[in-house]
């Protein structure tokens, strides 16, 4: 019952997509009035108040007019003939229903107030100045003219009557107008919390792209360095030496130099190049991880063999302690490139006769892999960007080159086992490197 009554009232006053909030709260106030005219005429003219009946009539085929046409016809209602019309009809009455002993007084603050929902913020002040000098005089009129007052009911019963029949009127028109003025200002406000969560979104949004599009530019600008430089100086060098090879007789010990030298740009050229093709392959294909249970030292015996026959090279002593049944659910490929970057930096980084110690043990449900030298270190400036691919790249002990992203490999290809990469490192006392992998079930 309630919600037909709802479905009715709506369709009597209009939707806010086509209607204004004054021109709602006119309907409603209109529908409202007609409703209680339809009462207040016969009851009025049968208890012998004719000016007043008289009154209702009119203003009722008024708001009725007025009303038919704003509602229908689409036309805006008349702020200032409802002005008008409310002080005539009320001066009119207050005389002819006992001045300022009747019920005139209690309806007309309760019209002025409908003049200000109806009507632009800008009369407001001009009807509040009007309303006033007009009440003021017309008591000042009866007053001092009491003979102009009509007393068309007997005190006492009448008086009440009068009252009780007239105050629904103001009452009824100050609730509608207080709801409809409440239930806009929340909604505004709804929108506005929508609004401002909305462009918070998108301001979120835009700093995302933005980071992201910062983060492609670093990428670019690094492929770039890398391409036009790094790549480059190990070709060159070897063209030179063809070149001299072709025009100039070596003896064995200037050949046997060059070509140690050679070797050694040669391996730090492959290994760049295939960080580089890691990489790139991991930024094109996105998170494929291949996630399975694993024995740790199977899968990095040939890395560790590997690593030691480098560290050889420099006489670095590599030592590794794995326990043969430590098992851990990890990406196969994945962590032997990330070992193999923590060995090949730790053999860059460590001068000869170094020493380097691998060890794995379970710390509650991670195996903690660490990689730890007794190196060069990394410099203090350098340590917040170790695992950034802006981070620059460092010379090693004999001047080998890297290329700066096997540690930012290693940190993505970490995360995305659904592990974690940390580091020690004091200047001039060497790393260690943390790598933490699940070695719980298989999710």
């Amino acid at each position: 019952m309630v919600k037909k009554l709802n479905i009715i009232w709506l369709k009597l006053i209009g939707g806010s997509s086509n209607f204004s909030l004054e021109s709602r709260i006119f309907h409603s106030i209109s529908a409202g009035l007609i409703i209680l005219a339809a009462f207040y005429i016969p009851y009025n003219f049968f208890a012998g108040l004719y000016v007043a009946s008289l009154s209702a009539l009119l203003i009722s085929l008024f708001f009725l007019y007025e009303y038919y046409n704003s509602r229908f016809n689409n036309k805006p209602h008349s702020s200032i003939l409802f002005g008008v019309i409310g002080i005539v009809i009320f001066s009119v009455n207050y005389f002819a229903n006992s001045g300022i002993n009747g019920s005139t007084d209690i309806i007309w603050p309760a019209y002025l107030l409908l003049v200000f929902a109806i009507s632009p913020y800008r009369q407001h002040l001009a009807w509040l100045i009007a309303y006033i000098v007009l009440f003021l005089a017309l008591h000042l009129v009866a007053y001092y003219n009491p003979m102009l007052v009509k007393h068309p009911f007997t005190a006492g019963k009448g008086e009440l009557i009068d009252r009780i029949t007239a105050f629904p009127m103001p009452v009824i028109t100050i609730y509608i107008i207080i709801k409809y003025i409440r239930k806009s200002y929340d909604k505004e406000r709804l929108a506005v919390e929508e609004k401002a969560i909305a462009i918070e979104a998108q301001n979120r949004q835009i700093l995302l792209q933005k980071e992201q599009i910062e983060k492609s530019d670093a990428e670019k600008n690094k492929l770039m360095s890398i391409i036009s430089h790094d790549m480059r100086t190990p070709l060159v060098n070897i063209q030179s030496y063809l070149q001299l090879l072709n025009g100039n007789e070596l003896d064995n010990t200037q050949r046997l130099t060059i070509e140690q030298e050679l070797l050694a740009d040669t391996n730090s050229t492959m290994d760049m190049l295939t960080n580089l093709l890691q990489w790139s392959k991991s930024q094109m294909e996105g998170s494929v991880v291949n996630l399975g249970p694993a024995n740790l030292l199977d899968i990095m015996k040939s890395t560790l063999d590997m690593g030691k026959m480098q560290a050889g090279k420099k006489n670095i002593t590599l030592n590794y302690d794995i326990n043969p049944a430590l098992m851990l659910i990890a990406d196969i490929n994945m962590l032997q490139l990330v070992v193999r970057n923590l060995i090949s930096n730790a053999i860059k980084f460590t001068p000869n006769g170094g020493i380097i110690n691998i060890d794995a043990q379970l710390v509650r449900q991670e195996c903690k892999i660490t990689v730890s030298d007794n190196g060069k270190g990394i410099e203090l400036n350098k340590q917040k960007k170790i695992f950034s691919i802006n981070a620059e790249p460092d010379y090693g002990t004999n001047n080998e080159k890297g290329v700066g992203l096997g540690l930012t490999l290693c940190k993505e290809f970490v995360e995305r086992q659904n592990g974690r990469i940390d580091f020690e490192s004091t200047p001039g006392r060497g790393s260690s490197f943390f790598v933490f992998i699940p070695v719980g079930v298989l999710a």
